[in-house]
């Protein structure tokens, strides 16, 4: 009998529990998703670095910061625009601008894995900009006792979006009248496009990125904020810096942009730079150049100033039915 009156008790609390967590998931969607939206414009700018095959630090090349050369660092600076739906989700739209650069000749050389990138002794520059749409969660807004009211708060958050980036590669040529800057997609360096090379193909140089990664922003006041925020961009291309796969026959330029052709010189310069001074001679066709199972990647981390627009932010969301917020 005793066991029958728990089993009773217990099944009837569990549906007591799941009617009122229905109940109040509509008010609490509400609050979360939706309300009388918040605006907030700003600026953004902080140091970036790129992430790819050409340069790099001691041992094996790696996909992330270990492998992250600091004197390459640039500057990245932006607008965004943001439309907040509930202090708990924003959705943000951003222009970014700045460039990427890696040079294989600033590596370290410590008698590793690291001196075979040294005397490839490979380099890039390249301009970038930059549009994503990213979605940002603000999770400590669940445990806030009073979310409206922004004045001195830190609020950490967790960034994912989509982003489309354009890039154009150059490199460095060492021709007749001096050094001057030469794009490198149209060289087809590795053999990009070329009938005697069917499975490489001429690669964009507009690419879809994901954008991903975390912020913490503290507001000054109900309208003004400054943060920080750190974003890793995950690419769909291999050629950010023109190098990913192996070195072609040489004669492949000259067949291809014709004999004699001054395209077809700097194509064979551009396609091969490496000093030959450490264990073995200057690189041929067929040898690595590249590695092609790690797409090419870029970061920031940058300082926003950002100004909300549309509301003070104390009676944003008067309008919803509210749940109860943890409080510590």
């Amino acid at each position: 009998m005793k066991y029958f009156v728990l089993t009773w008790l217990r099944k009837r609390y569990v549906f007591v529990s799941a009617v009122l967590l229905l109940a109040s998931s509509k008010s609490y969607s509400q609050y979360v998703f939706f309300g009388k939206p918040v605006y907030e414009i700003g600026i953004n700018i902080g140091p970036s670095n790129f992430l790819g095959d050409v340069g790099g630090t001691q041992g094996k090349g790696q996909t992330f910061i270990k492998d992250n050369n600091l004197s390459m660092t640039k500057l990245m600076k932006g607008l965004y625009f943001t439309v907040r739906p509930s202090e708990f989700i924003g959705f943000n739209l951003a222009a970014n601008f700045g460039t990427l650069e890696g040079w294989d000749s600033i590596i370290v050389g410590k008698g590793g894995l690291e001196e075979a990138r040294k005397d490839r002794n490979l380099g890039f520059r390249s301009s970038l900009w930059e549009v994503g749409l990213t979605a940002e969660i603000y999770p400590t807004v669940l445990m806030e006792e009073d979310d409206q009211d922004l004045t001195h708060k830190f609020r950490p958050y967790a960034i994912l979006g989509v982003g489309v980036f354009h890039f154009d590669p150059k490199g460095l040529y060492n021709g007749p009248y001096g050094q001057e800057w030469v794009r490198l997609q149209p060289l087809h360096t590795e053999g990009q496009g070329m009938a005697n090379h069917p499975g490489r193909k001429e690669y964009n140089l507009t690419q879809l990125n994901i954008p991903m990664g975390v912020g913490l922003k503290y507001y000054l006041s109900q309208t003004l904020s400054v943060g920080v925020e750190v974003l890793l961009r995950k690419t769909f291309t291999d050629y950010i810096d023109d190098v990913s796969t192996t070195y072609v026959d040489p004669n492949d330029f000259y067949t291809y942009f014709g004999a004699g052709s001054y395209t077809a010189q700097v194509a064979e310069a551009m396609s091969n730079k490496a000093i030959g001074g450490y264990s073995r001679p200057a690189y041929g066709p067929g040898d690595k150049r590249g590695t092609t199972t790690n797409n090419d990647a870029y970061f920031s981390a940058t300082l926003k100033l950002g100004i909300r627009l549309g509301g003070d932010g104390s009676n944003n969301y008067t309008s919803q039915t509210r749940c109860p917020v943890l409080r510590f």
